[in-house]
């Protein structure tokens, strides 16, 4: 079946995405896709009531569309593609995310493809892969402060009568006053507790040292989780989160039993058309009290060469991992250790692109990145079978990815950091350390403290 994006224009100059969630979404099933960068941050999508989900665990896919619920077994990223391919929708260049898959692909997907141990204990308890397959949206146009609707729907009298119809009330929905409680200058919560230790971490991070000793790893990320209990409500988190470290990759998933908020500052990959990008980060300075600070701290950073090594290393990995899906001389480097700015640290970026070969997917470029070099360590395989040995709990979401995959087939997702898992009255965030040979354990330690603060800030 052949299905057509249908779209309203609207007036937003009064309203803000989270307005409009507020007003569209509210506590029901949806999400909200925000972005602070100048690039990505024109538009915000905002969606509910997804028209289905898919849940993967393990090699066990279930999806539900509305009450029907099937279950397939196999390779998750398979049965996703699978899916997907019963969409085919016009080509349209209305806007640049037209709905398709928003969710979350975990770490430990890449079990699915590599000879790897079985994940450790999950003691959060989400899905290896959580995805909301959305055919209504709102997209919120920053630089003209405009409202689109956007309706998939097939492609006929009757397909556009029902499309007219869904934004009709979308717009009603929108024209709704309705009241939206100020953002809380403090949260309360109840307590605060570390799966690692100070002196453990410094321990773990001292045992990798000894396997890059031995020549089986150069770098490795190892990370620690902190859980804390709060009955506050999860959007109002989000909203804590989006105000003090603003990012890139701001999201907000509603995903009913459990939420995600995040504010990652890194792309895991991105795909236009058959461009492939991907901005892999490595070293980490805190930020300075004032300009003046930053300018020194830059320098400092710049000139590090534990930093430049580490960066150097992850920059190699994420043009093997383009090597995968690209065309043979089309990998390039195109920016190399820029500096980017957030609200408690700063971090080295480069770029990496490519153009994907004519048998590769968004699937399959997903697969060929995931987990970021950047999250697991060099050569990736080795590294994340010493992070199970040493982190001891599965990672879940973390490490993995947040994004969308289009039904035009293009794709964005970012890596799945500085970002909160709210389940059930507690608070799950975890940051890691990137650690070579020559690594201070105590500044590592204190690096991976200095990530999360921006977390830990918004639920204070």
């Amino acid at each position: 079946m052949i299905f057509k994006l249908y779209s309203k224009k609207l007036e937003g100059d009064t309203q803000t995405p989270i307005t409009i969630f507020n007003k569209y979404v509210g506590k029901e099933k949806g999400f909200l896709l925000e972005s602070r960068d100048d690039k990505k941050g024109r538009y915000s999508f905002i969606a509910k009531k997804p028209f289905a989900e898919i849940q993967g665990r393990d090699r066990e896919v279930t999806i539900i569309e509305g009450d029907k619920l099937t279950k397939r077994q196999g390779k998750i990223l398979d049965l996703v593609k699978e899916y997907m391919s019963n969409f085919k929708v016009q080509p349209t260049d209305i806007i640049p995310f037209i709905g398709g898959a928003v969710g979350t692909v975990g770490y430990d997907l890449i079990r699915q493809s590599e000879k790897l141990p079985e994940p450790n204990k999950d003691l959060i308890g989400v899905p290896d892969l959580h995805l909301m397959i959305t055919k209504e949206m709102i997209a919120y146009d920053h630089l003209h402060q405009q409202i689109y609707l956007l309706v998939i729907e097939e492609e006929s009298e009757e397909g556009e009568k029902r499309a007219r119809e869904k934004m009709l009330l979308m717009e009603e929905e929108l024209s709704k006053d309705k009241e939206i409680e100020p953002i809380k200058n403090n949260v309360k919560y109840k307590k605060l507790t570390s799966n690692t230790t100070k002196e453990e971490y410094i321990n773990k991070i001292k045992k990798s040292q000894e396997y890059m000793q031995k020549g089986d790893i150069f770098q490795i990320i190892i990370s620690k989780r902190w859980t804390l209990e709060t009955d506050e409500d999860a959007f109002m988190l989000y909203r804590r989160l989006r105000r003090l470290n603003p990012s890139p990759y701001l999201y907000y998933l509603n995903f009913g039993d459990y939420q995600v908020a995040g504010s990652s500052p890194e792309m895991l990959v991105e795909l236009r058309k058959d461009k492939v990008y991907t901005c892999p980060i490595g070293g980490t300075k805190k930020r300075g009290v004032n300009q003046e600070e930053d300018k020194i701290l830059t320098a400092e950073l710049l000139e590090d060469e534990k930093e430049r090594a580490e960066h150097i290393m992850l920059v190699d990995l994420a043009r093997n991992d383009m090597a995968k899906i690209a065309k043979v001389g089309s990998v390039e480097v195109t920016r190399f250790m820029d500096i980017h700015y957030y609200s408690h640290v700063m971090h080295m970026e480069s770029k990496v692109e490519g153009i994907k070969t004519d048998k590769d997917d968004a699937f399959s470029v997903l697969e060929s990145f995931l987990p970021a070099g950047t999250l697991s360590g060099v050569p990736k395989l080795r590294a994340i079978e010493i992070i199970d040995e040493l982190e001891e709990e599965k990672r879940g979401i973390y490490g993995g990815a947040v994004g969308y995959i289009a039904f035009d087939g293009e794709m964005d997702m970012a890596i799945a950091i500085r970002t909160m898992v709210i389940k059930e009255g507690k608070v799950y965030m975890q940051a890691g350390a990137g650690i070579i040979a020559d690594s201070d354990p105590e500044k590592e330690n204190e690096e991976s403290e200095n990530k999360v603060k921006a977390l830990l800030k918004a639920v204070e």
